[in-house]
């Protein structure tokens, strides 16, 4: 985890920081949904290579933003979610949502 004096001393910047990657907002998106396995993620985000997306989530399970399960299964399951700090993003994630959309309604007319 991130050393509290390895942080920006701005707020905003301390967010980007942790969840400021469109990488890292997209797997964010879809935790917010349900857990996800590795693959799934990979198959849902378009583009993504397997390298930027191990180090995407392993660099948000050491922040404590998602919480990586194990399952004890032959061969073994492993399920990303949220963890509470990461859940409390959710206002953000959902204030991203609403004004992208009304970005986007902005354009049509």
């Amino acid at each position: 985890m991130i050393k509290k004096e390895d942080l920006p001393p701005c707020p905003v910047a301390t967010t980007v920081q942790l969840i400021g990657s469109k990488w890292k907002l997209l797997i964010m998106r879809n935790l917010l949904k349900r857990p996800w396995r590795f693959n799934e993620l990979k198959k849902d985000l378009d583009g993504i290579s397997q390298k930027i997306l191990t180090s995407s989530l392993r660099s948000m399970e050491e922040d404590g933003i998602i919480v990586r399960t194990v399952y004890p299964e032959v061969p073994p399951r492993v399920e990303y979610s949220l963890s509470e700090m990461g859940e409390s993003m959710r206002p953000i994630l959902d204030a991203m949502e609403e004004w992208g959309t009304e970005y986007k309604k902005s354009m049509e007319g």
